[in-house]
């Protein structure tokens, strides 16, 4: 296994800015939609995501249209680690690939073994996530008090997990099935994959294009329409170069992260996490529901990453980074249970004609990701800081160091 090097590529400098940023930009507006939701002005700002449009409501069209470009992007990220990032060798994608099983199975058996047999068991998916905005926030905090190969880990392990949350929508979160929407939405997919392999078509626009009809099929199939971004991102053509900007797939991941990070995401905060706290705002946070998606986010989501990939490294089915100590896994397990993004979404999916419910997920999601992210910072800052002077992780830091840059990968 060879060491970490000390430059990250370009791609993955330019994602982790981007990330950093939205975590702040997603912060001020759950803020400022949690204080309009609680105010006089409550009942006006939510019924604006509630106003019809074309037969749907507006918050509809932003959790099933507008996050399918979010998914999109998630599916582009995830087809660029798979084939030239961190993950494109079974190696250095064990570890990260062990800390996603894990942080997926344990938050959903505690939450399982809360509700298992109640209404409420539907939400088994909510603490399954994590959000990699805020995370790699945290860890920008830190700077580099923290290895640059935890943060290549973290990114690893939440690109799969958001994987997982796409599998897991897709196979349990699926009301009616509608075959031949299915069937139709699969030969579109098809069609497009045909347009990259064999006729090598290399302009965007069919592809985007086929995309809209994609998405239409599946919304109609019943199947989670925002899986049609997951779908489109490996029908699009890729270069195996990892800063091939000629690449289509390369120059529409770059097109999209700001887009995604600066108004997509930050819409979606505004339209979901509007909940007005009641007087009982306490007894919903100690329900069932409620405690085993905080038990879930901030108990299981660590004891998952460290547990199984204790066992992998144990087995010697992987090895542990030599620059990383397992204090530093640990407080990435922490980390985590930041779950935000995709476990509001979950939660809207989870209890979809019961919106009291839906709330008190939604509180528990945030007051669970402030948890895990107050938590996470102090353990990595206090008891999980052994590389503080970790030295230069990016080119510019490199340039300021006044050492000499490296050529080689990033490597767990």
């Amino acid at each position: 296994m060879s060491l970490l090097q000390q430059r990250l590529s370009h791609t993955f400098t330019r994602f982790v800015e981007s990330e950093k940023a939205s975590g702040i930009v997603l912060i001020c507006c759950t803020v400022a939609s949690l204080v309009l939701a609680n105010s006089s002005l409550g009942a006006s700002y939510m019924s604006v995501w509630h106003r019809s449009i074309g037969g749907l409501s507006l918050e509809h069209w932003i959790n099933d249209g507008l996050m399918t470009i979010f998914f999109l992007l998630i599916g582009l990220e995830l087809e660029r680690e798979l084939y030239s990032g961190e993950l494109a060798e079974v190696k250095n994608a064990l570890l990260p690939m062990c800390a996603a099983i894990g942080g997926m199975i344990v938050p959903a058996l505690i939450h399982l073994g809360i509700n298992g047999g109640t209404p409420t068991q539907a939400g088994v998916g909510i603490p399954m996530a994590t959000d990699i905005a805020f995370a790699l926030g945290v860890l920008a905090i830190l700077g580099n008090r923290v290895p640059a190969s935890l943060k290549v880990f973290v990114v690893a392990f939440a690109i799969m997990d958001d994987l997982g949350a796409v599998v897991v929508i897709a196979a349990f979160y699926t009301t009616h099935l509608s075959l031949w929407h299915l069937a139709g939405a699969v030969g579109v997919w098809i069609l497009l994959a045909l347009l990259n392999r064999v006729f090598r078509v290399m302009s965007l626009v069919p592809y985007l294009l086929g995309d809209l009809l994609l998405w239409w099929l599946m919304l109609q199939s019943g199947v989670h329409a925002t899986i049609a971004g997951v779908a489109l991102a490996f029908a699009i053509p890729f270069s195996a170069k990892a800063e091939d900007e000629a690449s289509p797939s390369h120059r529409l991941e770059q097109f999209l992260h700001k887009p995604v990070a600066f108004i997509i995401l930050p819409i979606f905060a505004l339209a979901n996490t509007g909940i007005a706290v009641s007087a009982d705002w306490l007894n919903n946070l100690t329900s069932p529901n409620s405690v085993g998606v905080i038990a879930g986010l901030t108990l299981g989501k660590p004891v998952g990453v460290i547990v199984l990939c204790a066992v992998a490294v144990g087995s010697g089915l992987c090895r542990l980074p030599s620059d990383l100590t397992w204090r530093e896994i640990a407080g990435a397990g922490i980390l985590g249970g930041i779950g935000f993004t995709m476990s509001i979404f979950i939660a809207n999916l989870a209890f979809p004609g019961d919106p009291s419910t839906t709330n008190a997920s939604k509180l528990a999601i945030l007051v669970a990701s402030l948890i895990a992210g107050t938590a996470g910072f102090l353990w990595l800052r206090f008891v999980g800081n052994s590389s503080e002077m970790n030295g230069p992780t990016s080119r510019e830091d490199v340039k300021r160091s006044g050492q000499s840059p490296k050529r080689d990968r990033v490597s767990l």
